[in-house]
């Protein structure tokens, strides 16, 4: 088994050798520190509803855990979560009163999922947060002579009926004190004031964020967003508003459109002068009509991007190349809203041999076996420490805020150890078709969309016999773009009019989850739905490329979702008309109830 040598630091930073030391004493032997956190969490939550269900007695064992416990999904913990959400605060799933709920991906109603947390649960983010750098600094020298220009942001968020938040994570974390009043530290300096990032207003955010980027230039060291997607949202906005920026650089003075009182009193001590050489700089390097590499000719400094670009994010992998000039990019942990789980060790390798090590103390991590059919043996789940190289598991996990035995969903694969604890590749979303960002698409909600849609020509006779889809990442943003083969009544081709295939698209954007319909409206993250109508008989010519590969006639299914290049030059070259979503999809942060 591959296995990474010991972390050793380069610098004389005692807080370097405390985290480097904690990493290499976590994953010496994994298996005691699952056994120890599993036990702490079942020994607190003895008393809670949901273990004293399944009879475990203050059992704190594996074995006894593993045989009473199942193996759960979001829907099968819905009504504790209901009950939790609309006040109940007896100790249902954890002893420890739930402070917030951290909002995921939505469910099969469209709805966001409520993940519980406890007020510890920010000392564990913290605790991992505090590991990233001195990590990076085995690898990049110096970070601590300049600035990160991270485009952070909050987001919407709302209350449930029994008043606790319900909020994603980053916007709990940000506006929490742990980052509001974090103490100063030289390798975690932003040039975004906090001002900035926790305006609930993503214009004038992303705004003051962007000029004060501009404004302290030189010291930028490193760029980076969540998602690889965000830092491309910033570099299409500095396309469209760097005459707006650079005046109010050259002026000394702050654009209008920031209104919000804490941003402007913040600004008046950030843009005190007018800055006319900048200002020249700006609009001769903005001006030209090429912009590869304008990261670099900005911001000539900057050592390496800070963005996850795993996952769905990899297919903005060589946009972000040709306007970086090529910098490395760092995808430096692996969390999500149920927990956070792990680092990467070699933050600057390439983006597709990133792994991730799993921390053993944030949670308890079994694993169940993936096969490619996506079945899975629920009753042979596997410890952290007995994980395989080669093998693809999903994650399931036990945490200290109260989901026991959790799937979340996400599909692994083994590549190696670092000591005695396993390096983890992300492989995919389970179940998962279409993903800008935030948002996750399955196949049984684009079916439900494509359904709901085709109803408004259905009167006509017209009806969509064959659909499939992508994710487009050219445009900034990106947008979900859905190919239909439609057949009219008596077997004609009439389409149906632009005014009623328009509505198509913002009927299907209606029939998408909450995540999506915030990512259009408040986030603005992702662009209007594109519904594009190939000629008749483009499917059978699918069908027929894909025989000519090797698939049997007999097993083939159409693809939901494609992105495999002659695939999408087939579909594109058939395309008789394109129509795009005519306004936005409804939305609010308020929940159902």
């Amino acid at each position: 088994m591959a296995v990474d040598s010991p972390l050793q630091s380069r610098t004389t930073s005692e807080k370097d050798v405390k985290a480097l030391s904690f990493i290499e004493e976590m994953t010496r032997n994994p298996d005691s520190v699952q056994e120890k956190v599993l036990g702490e969490i079942l020994s607190r939550n003895s008393c809670t509803e949901y273990l004293k269900r399944f009879g475990l007695n203050g059992s704190t064992d594996r074995k006894t855990f593993k045989t009473k416990v199942p193996v759960v999904t979001y829907e099968d913990l819905k009504p504790e979560i209901q009950r939790i959400s609309n006040g109940d605060r007896s100790p249902i799933l954890s002893s420890h009163p739930i402070t917030e709920f951290l909002t995921s991906s939505g469910t099969s109603a469209g709805e966001r999922k409520l993940m519980p947390t406890i007020d510890e649960d920010l000392d564990r983010r913290q605790l991992l947060y505090s590991l990233l750098m001195p990590v990076m600094n085995l690898y990049v020298p110096g970070l601590d002579k300049g600035k990160g220009l991270y485009f952070l942001f909050v987001k919407s968020e709302s209350k449930t009926s029994g008043g606790l938040p319900a909020r994603p994570v980053l916007t709990s974390y940000y506006k929490s004190d742990h980052f509001k009043r974090r103490p100063y530290d030289p390798y975690n300096v932003y040039t975004s004031p906090n001002e900035a990032i926790l305006c609930s207003d993503s214009s004038q955010s992303m705004y003051a964020q962007m000029l004060c980027g501009l404004v302290m230039r030189h010291d930028v060291l490193r760029l980076g967003a969540v998602f690889a997607s965000g830092l491309l949202r910033a570099i299409s906005f500095l396309q469209n508003n760097w005459k707006e920026l650079a005046r109010d650089i050259s002026t000394g003075t702050l654009s209008s459109r920031i209104f919000d009182p804490a941003i402007k009193n913040r600004m008046s001590k950030i843009l005190t002068k007018s800055e006319q050489e900048l200002a020249e700089f700006l609009v001769e390097v903005c001006s030209q009509d090429n912009w590869e590499g304008i990261i670099t000719k900005i911001w000539p400094n900057t050592k390496y991007l800070d963005v996850i670009v795993t996952g769905a994010m990899a297919q903005y992998i060589p946009t972000l190349e040709y306007y970086s000039g090529g910098l490395p990019m760092a995808c430096t942990m692996y969390a999500s809203s149920e927990s956070y789980f792990g680092i990467n060790l070699k933050p600057m390798c390439k983006p597709s041999e990133v792994s991730y090590t799993i921390m053993p103390n944030m949670a308890y991590f079994e694993f169940l076996p993936h096969e490619h059919d996506g079945a899975g043996d629920e009753t042979s789940l596997v410890e952290l420490a007995d994980v395989e190289v080669g093998k693809e598991y999903e994650l399931v996990i036990t945490t200290y805020a109260g989901l026991y035995r959790y799937k979340v969903g996400d599909v692994l694969r083994v590549t190696g150890f670092h000591n005695s604890a396993p390096q983890f590749k992300f492989i995919r979303r389970k179940n998962v078709l279409l993903s800008i960002e935030s948002d996750k698409t399955d196949e049984a909600e684009l079916q439900k969309a494509v359904e709901n849609a085709s109803k408004l020509f259905a009167a006509q006779g017209t009806r969509v016999i064959e659909y499939t889809s992508y994710a487009d990442t050219k445009t900034i943003p990106g947008h979900y773009v859905i190919y239909w083969e439609l057949l009219g009544r008596d077997q004609t081709n009439a389409l149906p009019s632009d005014d009623i295939m328009a509505k198509c698209c913002l009927e299907m954007e209606e029939s998408l989850n909450s995540v999506y319909r915030q990512s259009r409206v408040a986030d603005k993250s992702i662009g209007p739905l594109e519904i594009r109508v190939v000629q008749n008989g483009t499917f059978e010519e699918l069908m027929d490329y894909a025989i000519s590969r090797g698939a049997s006639i007999n097993q083939y299914k159409v693809p939901r979702c494609v992105s495999f290049t002659p695939i999408m030059e087939l579909l594109d070259s058939r395309v008789v008309s394109a129509h795009f979503s005519p306004s936005l999809p409804h939305w609010s942060p308020e929940r159902r109830r």
